[in-house]
Order: C-alpha cells, then sequence, then structure tokens
C-alpha cells in the first residue's frame, strides 16, 4: 500500500489508475506512480539516471531481478518485515528514491510518498510514526536542526539509512545520541543504491563498511573495489573509489582515484583533507560553521604542480580567521596536505538532486583551473 496525500492507494487501484487526476500530482508523484504502475505490470527492465555527482548524469538500464535481490538484502541487513511503514522523501527518478519504492512493492511495505524536501518531516503527521526511512545527509542535518516535535516520527525506527553523500564529522558526532539504528550507506545507481551499510550510532559506531548478503569485492591494481552481487546481475562493477579491504570482507572508504592532488610529487588524497576541514568546524563551529558547506581541489602551481586549495561557500572569512583555520589544519594534516589558501565562492553550483556540482562551481568561479 502507498499513502498519498494521506489517501491510502491498494497496489489493484495504482495498477488501474485510480489516483488523484495527473494535473493534481507533482512530477515526482507522477513519477513514482508509474514506476509502480509498470512494475505491478510485471516489467522487466527499468531506466534511470546517475546524479552526475562525479560526472556527467547517463542512463542505466536495471532488470527487475536485480532491483527486486537489492530490496530482499537491505530487508535481510537491517530486519525489516512486510507491514512495516515507510517513509519515500527522496527524487524518484533517482535509484535511491526508486529503490524506497521497490522495498515497498518487494517485502511489502506500507509506504508513505513525500514530495523530496529540505526537512520531509514537517509535512508529515506528528502523531505518526515510521519504521524505516531513508535521507541525504542534508536532510538529516535539517531534521535535527528543525522543531524537535518532528523527531519522534523516527524515533521507534528499525533502520535509517543515510546516503547519497559522506557525512560531515560534525553530523556524525551529533547523531551518536539518535535514538533509532541509523545506517551509512555506500552505493550507486550501477549497484542499485548501497551495497554496504556502516553503523555510525549505537554501542558500536563502526568506522567500516559491512557488504550486503550475497555481495562479493575484491581491489584493482589501483586499490579501487570491484563489486559483484546479484544486484549487479553478477557481473563485476569497476568503481573508481579506493579502499582498504579486511579479511572480513568490510572496508574503509579512502577517497575516489580522481580525487588525488598531486603536490610536489606527493600525492594527496581529497578526502582526507575535507576530513580534516570537516572536524575543525565540528570543534571550532564559531570560526567554521558546520553547516558551511566547502569541498578542496588543486589549484595549478608553477613550482609544485598543484597546491591543495579549500573552496569556502559565502562571504569571506577576515584574514585572522582565515590564518586561524589554515593554521588548524596545518596541526591535523602533513605540510603537502594542508591547503594553502583559501577561496570564496558566493553560492556553489548544484546537480539536479542537490549536490555539489565541483565541476561547474570551479569552471564558472576560476576560468583556467580546469
Amino acid at each position: 500500500m502507498i499513502f498519498l496525500h494521506d489517501i491510502p492507494l491498494t497496489f489493484a487501484q495504482i495498477s488501474r489508475g485510480v489516483v488523484a487526476p495527473a494535473e493534481k500530482l507533482t512530477a515526482n508523484e507522477a513519477t513514482a506512480l508509474d514506476f509502480c504502475r509498470r512494475w505491478l505490470a510485471g516489467d522487466e527492465q527499468f531506466l534511470l539516471h546517475t546524479s552526475g555527482s562525479t560526472g556527467e548524469p547517463k542512463p542505466v538500464y536495471l532488470l527487475r531481478s536485480q532491483m527486486e535481490g537489492s530490496a530482499r538484502a537491505t530487508a535481510a541487513a537491517v530486519g525489516l518485515q512486510p507491514g512495516m511503514r515507510s517513509l519515500c522523501c527522496l527524487p524518484t527518478r533517482y535509484i535511491a528514491g526508486a529503490m524506497m519504492l521497490v522495498r515497498g512493492l518487494v517485502i511489502p511495505l506500507v509506504t508513505n510518498l513525500a514530495e523530496p524536501a529540505a526537512n520531509p518531516l514537517l509535512a508529515q503527521d506528528p502523531a505518526g510514526r515510521f519504521d524505516f526511512a531513508a535521507f541525504t545527509p542534508l536532510q538529516m542535518q535539517a531534521i535535527l536542526d528543525g522543531p524537535a516535535s518532528c523527531r519522534p516520527l523516527l524515533a521507534g525506527a528499525t533502520a535509517i539509512l543515510l546516503g547519497g553523500g559522506p557525512l560531515s564529522p560534525a553530523l556524525e558526532l551529533r547523531l551518536r545520541g539518535f535514538p533509532a539504528p541509523l545506517y551509512h550507506t555506500y552505493g550507486m545507481t550501477e549497484t542499485v543504491s548501497h551495497v554496504a551499510l556502516r553503523r555510525i550510532n549505537g554501542d558500536r559506531p563502526a568506522e567500516r563498511f559491512t557488504p550486503l548478503p550475497g555481495v562479493r569485492l575484491r581491489q584493482d591494481n589501483r586499490g579501487c573495489l570491484t563489486i559483484a552481487a546479484p544486484m549487479t546481475n553478477d557481473e563485476e562493477v569497476v568503481t573508481n573509489d579506493r579502499v582498504e579491504l579486511g579479511s572480513d570482507g568490510t572496508f574503509l572508504w579512502l577517497g575516489r582515484a580522481d580525487f588525488v592532488i598531486n603536490s610536489g610529487g606527493v600525492k594527496v588524497q581529497g578526502e582526507r583533507v575535507e576530513q580534516a576541514v570537516g572536524w575543525v568546524a565540528a570543534e571550532q563551529p564559531l570560526l567554521l560553521a558546520p553547516s558551511r558547506r566547502f569541498f578542496v581541489m588543486g589549484a595549478p602551481d608553477p613550482r609544485l604542480g598543484e597546491t591543495v586549495t579549500l573552496i569556502l561557500e559565502g562571504a569571506p572569512l577576515n584574514k585572522k580567521e582565515e590564518a586561524a583555520l589554515l593554521a588548524l589544519l596545518r596541526e591535523r594534516l602533513d605540510r603537502f596536505a594542508a591547503p594553502r589558501a583559501v577561496h570564496y565562492v558566493a553560492r556553489f553550483a548544484e546537480t539536479p538532486t542537490g549536490k555539489v556540482d565541483r565541476r561547474q562551481t570551479i569552471s564558472s568561479n576560476m576560468p583556467g583551473s580546469l
């Protein structure tokens, strides 16, 4: 069953098209209901698109069997049971939102279809409860910053997924005491959403990701993760993600192979620098607000080839604040990895899913740097 505007729709009603007139549906609702109709009609192949956060968006064709395998693996990993109530508040034209629908159809769950929003809980009945939900880090940040009256909606959940991007140290620290189990996800459109999870709260929060049942992992000669599983149709997917892969199958994500900055012959993993910036924001919020967006890049340098540069969104820090920030980063990083300069951009460009579009931001604000 799917709830649309608090109106329950059975799978039979959705199949027959007994829903609100098309002109009263949002684009996301129309996409979701069309997907459900095709699923209930037995379609064997579905077209989705990558988000474009690491390159140009591209079409990906997925088989019904792959999506079913992914849904069942998630259910087994986090304990989802038929009849549980889920919240689908991610764009359903992309894999994360589409798989929330599939889990509801396959397990099956009672799915509340909500419009994607910064804080999707604001539009929910405060007396309601959800057993399962998935959010982006930005949505979870907005939930924590929003009215406390929203949070009981999730307090008794069996599992909450956080995906679509890395978690900042500040956000992860805030979530340690969250009452419901929280899982950071690893995956992509080509792997039919996540193939590994890491628990980030509770008695034993984890740094390493644990693969879902049936997922087989190895590393290529670059140290990048390769994935084969029922959700990849047992074909090997070669990623661009450098990992530390343990003998027990768990892995620590190090960063993307194409996000290495070569500074004076020393290869610096960009994500390592961004994590250090995140910790400074968590520990010194008056200097750098934890909610402030940033990224790092390798800026061209005639002597070193590239220098690590921090890009901050919004108004510039004053000279004293900027010097203090760079000094704190030098304490956390070696001399090649520590940013040499800070560049400011009024507002970052974004992908259609709301992620920071680094390439567009750089090309629009720092011509010649790409």
